[in-house]
């Protein structure tokens, strides 16, 4: 197909990034933008899936004159997204129905604990991979069924279309043309059998779900249609690419073989290792996902470990406390201090993700004292990462019987060098950053490039990794398991906080 480069569309849960890439996989273009979050009660996040839109093409716009580029000049477009959150609209019209209902939100875990006790544990791990728990679509979705007026009705006619991010901003950019999803989306809602490639009745029925509302599945990597030539891009330029944030920074990495390890550290981190083809199931503390689907090949598989805050605990210190102005101060903080006085700051600010799901543990601070400054805030919200991004790669070195030899970092965070080696420490083995740090939107171009022909091949693709900086681990044995033993502790100081408050809020 025609076009020299390849545009991603990166819809995180703060804000959309896009990039603009060459056949030489070279960055030729980028801008973001956040936008605006929404909080209607304690432990409710929602977004507005009509201001997603108008600022990722008002991003779009922004990077295509940096790269000085028209959309004519375009390849293909992948689109990456923030997963699990529910975004649900009006087929003839349109217009979502309710605002986005985000991951990060807990107003589903009251149903969520009432299936788990009914012992659907094991039947949905079985078939999903997933464990119960608000943070999928599942609970989201049937909260709008059941509280928007109306809601249930229209959607058992077939008005009403649900999707992840991806199958709106698909839609949208169709013209309304595309209901569709990918698999990688598709194996985070708690509606889809990972094993069998197909939506489940049996899994629909426990969430009370029609299946009138579910999108197409289609692979990662396939051209879904074109863009609307009357709309904002004024051409029909390929939409060739369709991954789940995380999977497409796996992808974005190279890491294509079984047992490459990967973490991206954005609002939230999550580590993800390739299993290959044949998916391999955890003994609870970590979720089996689809990694990608590419055309015709077979669907591969990845064990993934979901930490639900991270990156956000750092735009807490700054948006919520204002002890910092801008994120990258935090490198400078946690430096200027030679230890954390037993500082230790357990982010659970939506509950507890992997490896110990708990969804109402909520954030915590412990080990304060007059001498407490926010140097030692910034270190614990630093070290909070790492901690916690240890306590996945353990469960997950536990589960796959494999041992990781060194660990990718991307992301955001990945520039914070205090950060980096204290998390080569924490681990014990290398991390490695890559040059271009951005793996989440580059993965999704790889895949749209993939499927117009752009790109030949993974191997091809492989060979563009390029390594920024490595970090040897320099702390010793004991020093590790000392600092991780008293972060174990403040953990357990965090659970089960909020469950009075969330099971019988305050009205």
């Amino acid at each position: 197909m025609a076009g020299e480069y390849v545009l991603s569309i990166d819809q995180g849960t703060t804000g959309t990034t896009v990039l603009i890439f060459d056949q030489s996989g070279a960055l030729a273009g980028r801008a973001y933008s956040e936008f605006t979050q929404h909080y209607p009660q304690p432990g409710w996040v929602e977004h507005d899936a009509d201001e997603i839109w108008n600022v990722s093409m008002r991003v779009v716009g922004e990077a295509l004159g940096d790269a000085k580029v028209s959309a004519r000049q375009l390849n293909a477009i992948g689109i990456t997204n923030q997963r699990e959150t529910a975004v649900m609209w009006d087929r003839e019209t349109g217009e979502p129905v309710h605002n986005a209902i985000v991951w990060q939100d807990r107003r589903g875990a009251a149903l969520c604990g009432q299936l788990s006790e009914a012992g659907n544990d094991q039947m949905v791990r079985d078939k999903t991979g997933l464990t119960i728990d608000a943070y999928f679509s599942g609970s989201k979705v049937a909260w709008m069924l059941d509280n928007v007026e109306g809601l249930r009705a229209r959607a058992e006619a077939g008005e009403i279309a649900f999707g992840t991010i991806d199958s709106w901003m698909v839609y949208k950019l169709t013209g309304g043309k595309a209901h569709v999803t990918d698999y990688s989306n598709a194996s985070r809602t708690l509606f889809y059998n990972i094993y069998d490639l197909k939506w489940d009745d049996e899994l629909l029925g426990l969430f009370n779900v029609p299946t009138a509302i579910l999108p197409e599945v289609k692979p990662s990597s396939f051209i879904y249609g074109n863009t609307d030539p009357d709309s904002f891009f004024q051409a029909e330029v390929p939409v060739a690419a369709v991954i789940g944030d995380q999977q497409a920074a796996l992808f974005g990495e190279g890491a294509y073989t079984k047992g490459l390890a990967k973490n991206t550290y954005g609002t939230g981190s999550f580590a993800l290792m390739n299993t290959g083809t044949e998916p391999m199931k955890s003994d609870g503390d970590l979720l089996t996902t689809i990694a990608w689907g590419i055309g015709d090949e077979p669907v591969e598989y990845a064990l993934e470990g979901a930490i639900f805050i991270t990156g956000a605990a750092v735009q807490w210190l700054r948006d919520g406390l204002g002890i910092i102005q801008n994120a990258s101060e935090t490198e400078a903080l946690a430096s200027s201090v030679d230890s954390n006085d037993d500082v230790y700051f357990v982010p659970a600010l939506v509950g507890l993700g992997a490896p110990h799901w708990e969804p109402y543990a909520r954030g915590t601070v412990v080990g304060i004292t007059r001498g407490t400054t926010k140097a030692h805030l910034a270190r614990a919200a630093l070290e909070s990462i790492a901690y916690q991004t240890k306590d996945v790669v353990d469960s997950m070195q536990k589960d796959s019987g494999m041992s990781i030899p060194e660990f990718r970092a991307d992301g955001g965070a990945a520039s914070n060098t205090w950060l980096m080696q204290f998390q080569a420490d924490m681990l014990g083995v290398p991390v490695e950053v890559p040059e271009i740090t951005e793996t989440t939107a580059l993965g999704s171009a790889y895949l749209a490039g993939l499927a117009t022909g752009f790109w030949k091949s993974k191997e091809e693709l492989a060979e563009k990794w390029r390594l920024q900086r490595r970090y040897e681990p320099q702390m010793s044995d004991e020093e590790r398991e000392r600092l991780h033993g008293r972060w174990k502790e403040a953990l357990e100081r965090s659970k089960n906080w909020a469950r009075e408050a969330i099971e019988s809020p305050l009205t």
